[in-house]
Parts: structure tokens; sequence; C-alpha cells
């Protein structure tokens, strides 16, 4: 009955998986799209050119942290995030052991990244050094335990957890320093108004601040959406490989590759990724009290945001000068 259904579709038949150019597979995972059926010089075609939307964003985020002159952690983070792509660019390529070291292992790599830009903003050097060496003896840690057991299950929880704990970091430090209700009876304690031009100065402020935290939860609602419908596709894509590779082979090619489902979750987690990024950048500017700065450029839902330079921001600059919050 499916292949009636499917019957009036235009398709071609899939190849056989075969041995390719790297040959033998030599990692320890091994995903549901088959190997070498469509070129003998990549592995998992599908699940490697989907990683160029994490250069493409990569590069896009780099370029912007030069133009607008964002913080340098955002910078590195970037350079993490494009470490990742190609390492996963190169391990579906491959299937190798080592190609698979550099991709998992870039991820929780990039994840201290934005941890240490969580946790070190506001805090004193000593902290912020303290901060850094213990992450590098995790993601040390991280690396010799994961080499030693080869059990992506580890991996995987240790790479959830870090995200988890920054993400939520992130949320409470978002409504704590910039929600007008948390902060109005201290403001008015250190800085009470002196005169009406302040108080309607302030109120403007109190209306800048809560349309960017709707602004931003509505960002992270999105970004998490996409990254856990990305969590959700690879999770059965795993669990009913066998039922969807008969499916694929059902319908044929080019429709088949639709049911690629880890190419999905390259896909749809590199952009969750980009997002959270993105909102690290636009926070981190609010710390600083640089709202009347920066601007984040997302004209609608189905686009990129981007954090971007006012074009005459000198009114900010003497108004916020370069304060920051502690937290």
């Amino acid at each position: 009955m499916e292949d009636n259904i499917l019957s009036w579709l235009p398709s071609v038949p899939y190849p056989p998986s075969r041995e390719g150019w790297w040959s033998p597979v030599t990692s320890t995972l091994n995903w549901c799209e088959e190997d070498y059926y469509a070129t003998i010089y990549s592995a998992e075609i599908i699940n490697t050119l989907t990683n160029l939307l994490f250069m493409y964003l990569a590069v896009k985020g780099i370029r912007s942290c030069l133009k607008n002159g964002h913080d340098r952690i955002f910078l590195i983070t970037f350079f993490g995030y494009l470490l990742v792509g190609t390492g996963s660019f190169l391990f579906h390529t491959t299937l190798k052991y080592p190609m698979q070291l550099v991709d998992e292992l870039s991820m929780i790599y990039t994840t201290c990244l934005m941890f240490y830009a969580t946790f070190s903003y506001g805090k004193s050097r000593q902290y912020a050094t303290f901060l850094g060496v213990f992450l590098v003896s995790l993601a040390l840690f991280i690396t010799l335990y994961y080499h030693y057991l080869q059990d992506p299950a580890f991996h995987q929880n240790m790479y959830a957890l870090l995200t988890a704990i920054v993400v939520f970091r992130s949320m409470w430090v978002m409504e704590i320093n910039i929600r007008p209700s948390f902060r109005a009876k201290e403001r008015a304690r250190i800085k009470p108004f002196g005169n009406e031009a302040a108080k309607t100065e302030q109120e403007r402020q109190d209306r800048r601040d809560l349309g960017i935290i709707r602004k931003m939860w509505t960002m992270i609602a999105c970004g998490l959406s996409i990254f856990l419908g990305g969590f959700a596709i690879w999770t059965l894509d795993n669990e009913f490989c066998p039922t969807i590779r008969r499916w694929r082979r059902q319908v044929g090619l080019p429709w088949g590759i639709l049911l690629e489902g880890h190419g999905w979750w390259h896909l749809m987690t590199g952009i969750g990724a980009y997002f959270y990024i993105i909102w690290g950048i636009w926070l981190r500017h609010c710390l600083n009290y640089r709202q009347d700065e920066y601007e984040l450029v997302w004209p609608r839902l189905l686009s990129l945001p981007e954090v971007l330079k006012q074009p005459d921001s000198s009114l900010g600059k003497v108004q916020n000068g370069s304060a920051k919050k502690n937290l």
C-alpha cells in the first residue's frame, strides 16, 4: 500500500551502500544515513553538507563581532562554533575516530567558552582566572575520560548538562539585571530621582528595557524550540533507523533526503546555537548599559537575528559610559 501511495512521485532509486575513499569506518558512531551511496568521497553526504550552515553562520558571526565591536569572548566563541561545523563536516565525510573527536569535543569546548562568558562577567580578575583554570581542567578531563570510555552517552550527557547550566544562568541574569521591576527599589535607594527630567528619562529606559525583555524571551523561545525540535528528530532518527531507511528507499531520491534526520539535527541545532550566541551578545551589551548604542535587528521570526551598533551612538556613550553590573 505504501508503494502505491508513493508511486506517483518522480524519483531515482537509491544506489546501494558501498565501500568508499575513507574506508574502513573507525568511528564509534555510524548514523542512519547509509554509507557512500552517493559518492565514494563522502561517507554521509547529507550529514556532511548540512554542516555548511554551521560554517556560514560562524563566518557571519565573526564578521559581525569584528564590525560591531562585540566583546572578544564572543568572537572566540564564533571561532569555536566554526570548529564545530568543520569538525562535523570532516567526521561525516570520513567516519574516522580522530574526526569524531574533533566534532564532539569542539562542542564541549565551545560550550565552555560560553560558560566562561556567562559566569565570569562582572567578577574579579581572581575569580575569572580561577574559573578559566577550572573550565580548562574540566575540558581536559572530559577529553581524556571520553577517549578512555569511548561512550557517546558520556559526551552527550556532559554537553547537555553544560548547555543547560549556561542557558538557565543567562535567563536568571537577564531577568534580575534588566527587568525594571527587579531593579526599582535598589535604583531608588542608590540614585533617587532628582528632578522631573530624570524621572522622565528613567521611565523611557524602563519602557525600553521591558521591550528588550519581551523580545529576548521571544528569541529564547524561538531558539530553544528549533534546538529541541532538532533533538527530537535526531532521537527519532536513532530509534527508528531501519524503518526510516526503508521509507527512504521507497520514495527514492531526491525525496529521501528529507528523511535524513541527522541532517535536520545539524540544521536546527546550528540555528538554535546561533540564536543563543546572539542573545548572549545582546545581553552583554545590556549589562554594560549600552542598550541605546546597540540594537537587535530581527525583522521576522523566520529571519536570522543580528546585534548591530547604531550609526550614531555618542549619546549612549555619554550617558552610560563603560559601567558594568555586578552579578
